[in-house]
């Protein structure tokens, strides 16, 4: 079952404000290296306020250091992360003891139940265990050392690298087939699985590179180069395969993408042919297919969104784009003698190109 992902991204959302580098993480470490213990709510509104009992009102700007004094006295702190600042310590957290909670530990327990009650993150900072947990939409995540997320990290981007690597030989042989109006569903659906798999697989390399914070700065620019132009390429191929007219509209387009992304059995190539419109079949995976010729024209530099439409428009198939001359081009809006000549010399360098890949 897919994850909710609306929790998920609250909770990535968290773990970022407690990442390696930032005010809170420091802080948070400070205590623990204290074995003080802390307890701190993130967050204040009305909610907070109804659970709140005694302590000090504060209103002073976060610090690390104000957070560490702070945490020696007995009672929680409450941050609220909008206006970065303190607004109270000490105090006793009175939260509803119906609500249920699988936590034994007093502090851990009164952590969960703040954090059902009020909707917002609840850490606790336990000196016994030596840990830093957080609570939030009922989920209990344990802090780790950078050293074992960056581990993770580094081991998830081999791993990108290594789908990005077939993907793009998947897309090479696709490139050429499409040259030669030799296009079978199974390449186009190898093409879009492989895509979807470096998608999913780039996902969970951010995750850790949000609970890494300043200490992935490297690895979060090696990503970026490696998956720089994905979503675009992954539209093109849609809208290249697509069958009827929905290609023409971002909303068709738009809804074939989010069926692809949520769609867990994508190892069977037979249900990516039965999103992309085709027969979800093993033996529709043999038929050929035309591409439009969004994907080679987008490969021409310098070449608008809007002549490239109209361009497909206009011709329908790649092969009647590849068989046009510039003349055929001129007839298209927008398309004069420089374009056109510019569009056919593209083409022409584009085929030869992966051509010569394909059987050098």
């Amino acid at each position: 079952m897919t994850p909710d992902p609306a929790p998920e991204s609250r909770l990535q959302e968290t773990l970022a404000l407690m990442a390696p580098g930032t005010a809170l993480r420091d802080g948070l470490e400070r205590i623990l290296q204290g074995r003080t213990g802390g307890l701190i709510v993130i967050g204040w509104d009305r909610s907070v306020e109804q659970v709140v009992n005694g302590g000090f009102v504060l209103d002073v700007p976060f610090s690390a250091t104000r957070l560490r004094e702070l945490s020696k006295m007995d009672g929680a702190i409450i941050v609220d992360p909008q206006r970065q600042a303190i607004v109270r310590a000490a105090v006793q957290l009175v939260p509803d003891s119906s609500l249920p909670t699988e936590e034994t530990g007093t502090r851990h327990r009164t952590a969960d139940r703040v954090s059902r009650q009020t909707g917002h993150p609840v850490i606790s900072v336990s000196k016994s265990m030596n840990s830093i947990a957080v609570y939030l939409d009922g989920r209990h995540h344990v802090l780790e050392e950078a050293a074992k997320i960056m581990a993770r990290a580094t081991q998830a981007v081999a791993t990108l690298e290594g789908y990005k690597e077939r993907l793009d030989e998947v897309d090479a042989a696709l490139a050429a087939v499409e040259i030669e109006d030799a296009v079978t569903l199974r390449e186009v659906c190898l093409v879009a699985q492989r895509a979807e798999m470096v998608c999913r697989i780039r996902q969970e390399v951010d995750a850790h590179l949000i609970a890494l914070g300043t200490e992935g700065r490297l690895l979060a620019l090696q990503v970026h180069e490696l998956v720089h132009g994905m979503e675009r390429s992954r539209q093109l191929l849609v809208r290249d395969y697509l069958i009827s007219a929905s290609y023409r509209k971002k909303r068709g387009v738009d809804r074939a993408l989010q069926a692809l992304d949520e769609r867990s059995d994508l190892v069977d190539l037979a249900t990516i042919a039965g999103i992309l419109g085709h027969a979800e079949t093993q033996e529709a995976l043999e038929t050929p297919v035309t591409p439009r010729g969004f994907r080679l024209l987008s490969r021409i530099p310098r070449l608008p969104e809007v002549i490239t439409d109209r361009l497909v428009g206009h011709f329908g198939t790649l092969p009647r784009l590849l068989a046009a001359s510039s003349d055929d081009l001129q007839q298209v809006e927008g398309v004069g003698e420089t374009r056109a000549r510019s569009v056919r010399e593209g083409l022409s360098r584009l085929a030869e190109a992966s051509l010569l890949d394909r059987y050098s």
